[in-house]
């Protein structure tokens, strides 16, 4: 039965680890993958999803506005699919997620979803909402604050190195730019 499943996090969780493993393990199996990843974050290079540690794949893209419902059905015209994987899925839009449910549905093919839960400002992204909402399933990939507590937000540092209150809900980085943290040690750096 298909599904279609969120695994959510802050940064630096390994979800991307996670994605190609997941897709490596169907693929060994002898069943065929397709990657997605968000068109305009090409830290890895243009259409590829990458992993801190190392490991990579190329994948196409999806853009804002584009109908992924009619994207996952052109390619199953192509031949069967057993599972979707979605990276940087807070990029969806509402409109996105609910063409992905109806994939699930209609087309009976597993979407599985990787992507942060909030924003900086501890908001959630328009996309995670959709589908904390929605998703059939939901799966918290954990990583650890510095103090050893989990992290669950995150911080934008800006070029001084402190934290960063106001801003753009988007702005691509790594390490340099953000660092996951519990809520008491985000709330101390905000100046909360």
């Amino acid at each position: 039965m298909a599904k279609l499943y969120f695994h959510f996090s802050t940064m630096n969780a390994g979800k991307s680890t996670l994605l190609l493993q997941a897709a490596h393990n169907y693929r060994e199996g002898g069943m065929a993958t397709y990657l997605i990843t968000a068109q305009f974050d090409n830290r890895a290079g243009e259409g590829r999803i990458a992993s801190r540690i190392g490991i990579g794949e190329p994948a196409d893209t999806f853009a804002p506005g584009e109908d992924l419902f009619a994207k996952l059905q052109a390619r199953l015209s192509q031949g069967p699919v057993a599972c979707v994987f979605i990276d940087e899925a807070q990029f969806l839009s509402k409109e996105q997620v609910w063409q992905l449910a109806r994939a699930v549905d209609d087309l009976k093919v597993p979407v599985m979803c990787y992507g942060l839960r909030v924003d900086f400002q501890g908001n959630l992204f328009p996309g995670s909402a959709a589908l904390l909402a929605w998703a059939d399933e939901m799966r918290e990939v954990r990583t650890i604050c510095h103090c050893g507590k989990k992290a669950t937000m995150v911080i934008r540092r800006g070029p001084d190195g402190r934290a960063l209150t106001a801003g753009e809900q988007v702005v691509i980085g790594g390490n340099e730019t953000y660092v996951s943290l519990c809520r008491i040690h985000w709330r101390e750096a905000v100046g909360d």
